[in-house]
């Protein structure tokens, strides 16, 4: 045999009930964790790999030990806050790093951390009116949007008109 199934055409299976218990177990998992993020951890904004798509930004793994130091948080601390840590990326520029570090703080300052004892709140806790008010994010985590280079049209000039790119070559 090729390894292609031929009857799946003929009879697919479960499709719909599948479906609907995929739907049913996403639904437990997100009580289950609740009130934290439904889609995971805070992930880095990184730059794909390639020449054709090194201009497009993905999420990564996690960050990278340096932008945790530079944004005041501890890598112990990190994962227990809903940080994604990656020990083996390094920074390869400045703007990344910056890029990330500001992506850090801003997940810190929207963050509310709960207390572990709800009697005896701790330094860095939120405070009762902000647990009250807090609810599950169910969307991306801080979605990382792509940044685009502003490309306007305008008019070509008399000196670039008589410009000879053959000549200058």
């Amino acid at each position: 045999s090729s390894g292609i199934n031929a009857e799946w055409p003929l009879r697919p299976g479960n499709q719909a009930g599948k479906k609907k218990s995929r739907r049913a177990k996403r639904l437990v998992k997100a009580q289950a964790i609740a009130p934290r993020p439904v889609a995971g951890l805070l992930r880095p904004v990184v730059h794909c790999q390639t020449i054709r798509y090194n201009a497009r930004v993905r999420a990564g793994r996690g960050f990278t030990l340096d932008e945790l130091k530079a944004a005041g948080v501890n890598r112990k601390q990190a994962l227990s806050i809903g940080i994604a840590v990656d020990h083996r990326r390094k920074n390869r520029s400045q703007e990344s790093l910056q890029a990330n570090v500001l992506r850090l703080k801003e997940y810190k300052s929207r963050l509310i951390l709960f207390p572990r004892k709800a009697a005896k709140p701790k330094k860095g806790d939120s405070t009762q009116a902000e647990i009250d008010v807090a609810t599950q994010l169910t969307g991306p985590v801080l979605p990382i949007v792509q940044q685009y280079a502003d490309t306007t049209a305008r008019v070509i000039t008399d000196e670039e008109k008589k410009a000879s790119a053959f000549q200058t070559m």
